[in-house]
């Protein structure tokens, strides 16, 4: 069997099992050994696994990008065409969601001892993100791009500041090029082809690792709390949805002049990859992967786009912040005018390009944004219980959104040079 297959296997396998599971009674002893001890520990090695290798990857890939760029005039084509690249999809995501949820109004008619009930059961959980909000501001996450320590921003995970960290030495290592910086350069890309190779023995525990985590996570939840939030979950499922095979299809075929149905089947893994670990960071190894070997996208656009992307690159997570504040704002009461959810959309683009690239990473900008418009933060409580699923769904939007823009900005420094391989 292919590994196409077997993710296919494995995703059907992990819920099906997960839901006759919940269904019989999640609550038994053997349920809880089983998750403790078999899925709970197979999932999180596999998570582990490719964690540990985002660092190095980030690191290098998007240093070596920069510096095979080589030329200053193409770096600085190729990031300003990634920068309108993502500015444009991201804007075009938050109008898709905007626009369902004003159609649909998931936000009317929920019952108040539901949303109370869910309010109170998150009342922990909705205290710590808040407390996070004001590191999520646009003005903290300006002066947190240049890092006082570069070695604590990689120990922290914080990504953003990793990269600058990278771009700099990139353009410094291509600026100056004596011999003690082409050895660093070479080390570096020592480091890079040993991740690849270590990504390469990681992903063969995938399907195992898919199967575990999406059984423990409808085992636990089921679908009756996506049932009660129904309304809510369709809106943002299908504005992903929208994206998924609207936008980026027309995309990929006009201006990335490639077969959509051929970039899906290629770009399986990564996406199977994404939705079950809820992280581009997590995803990232296996994205550098399929755009280099499965897409045949440019190497030195590859480890830039895809890179840049997944933390930047948010277009999923920017639509569910949209379709978040306004149904939250439904919810409550609070009217927004045509204006102000035109802002409500400046700042998702904003905040998807801030949102930690993680489980859970958005959540702190969301309570960020309703404190703007006047909406009680503790409303967060309500999506709790399905932000997992959802999660889960837009991060496989955000890493599908990176390889589409890999392919379009590929063929367009292709054009610019022929050279580019």
């Amino acid at each position: 069997m292919n590994f196409h297959r077997q993710m296919l296997l494995a995703f059907i396998l992990g819920i099906v099992a997960g839901l006759l599971v919940n269904w019989a009674g999640a609550d038994q002893a053997w349920v809880k050994v089983t998750i403790d001890y078999v899925t709970g520990p197979i999932g999180q090695v596999f998570l582990n696994l490719l964690k540990m290798l985002v660092v190095p990857l980030v690191f290098s890939a998007l240093l070596l990008g920069v510096v095979e760029i080589g030329d200053p005039k193409s770096l600085g084509r190729i990031g300003l065409r990634t920068l309108v690249w993502i500015i444009m999809v991201t804007g075009v995501a938050v109008a898709i969601g905007l626009v369902l949820v004003n159609i649909v109004q998931p936000g009317v008619g929920l019952p108040p001892e539901l949303a109370q009930s869910l309010i109170s059961s998150s009342a922990e959980r909705t205290g710590e993100i808040a407390s996070k909000a004001g590191a999520a501001s646009p003005m903290s996450i300006l002066l947190n791009l240049i890092p006082t320590n570069p070695v604590a921003a990689a120990a922290n995970g914080d990504l953003l500041a990793l990269m600058v960290v990278a771009l700099l030495f990139g353009v410094a290592a291509t600026v100056h090029r004596t011999d003690g910086v082409k050895t660093f350069v070479g080390a570096v890309q020592g480091v890079y082809d040993i991740s690849l190779l270590l990504i390469s023995w990681v992903i063969r525990l995938a399907p195992y690792a898919v199967a575990a985590l999406l059984f423990n996570l409808t085992a636990k939840l089921g679908f009756e709390i996506i049932v009660q939030l129904s309304k809510y979950v369709f809106v943002v499922v299908a504005a992903l949805a929208i994206h998924t095979f609207v936008v980026f299809p027309i995309l990929l075929r006009t201006l990335g002049g490639v077969s959509p149905l051929w970039f899906f089947r290629q770009a399986e893994p990564a996406m199977m990859t994404a939705f079950s670990t809820s992280s581009s960071s997590a995803t990232l190894p296996t994205t550098l992967k399929v755009a280099e070997e499965s897409l045949a996208i440019p190497r030195r656009v590859g480890r830039f786009v895809c890179t840049l992307g997944a933390t930047a690159n948010m277009n999923g997570t920017a639509l569910f912040e949209g379709v978040t504040v306004l149904f939250l704002a439904q919810f409550f009461g609070v009217d927004l005018s045509l204006g102000q959810q035109v802002m409500v959309l400046g700042v998702c683009i904003l905040g998807g390009i801030g949102a930690a690239g993680v489980p859970g990473g958005s959540l702190p900008v969301i309570v960020m944004v309703l404190g703007m418009f006047g909406i009680p933060p503790e409303g967060i409580g309500l999506i709790l219980g399905v932000d997992r699923f959802l999660d889960m769904c837009r991060t496989c939007v955000n890493v599908t959104g990176d390889l589409v823009g890999s392919v379009v900005i590929g063929r367009f420094e292709r054009e610019a040079d022929p050279a580019t391989s």
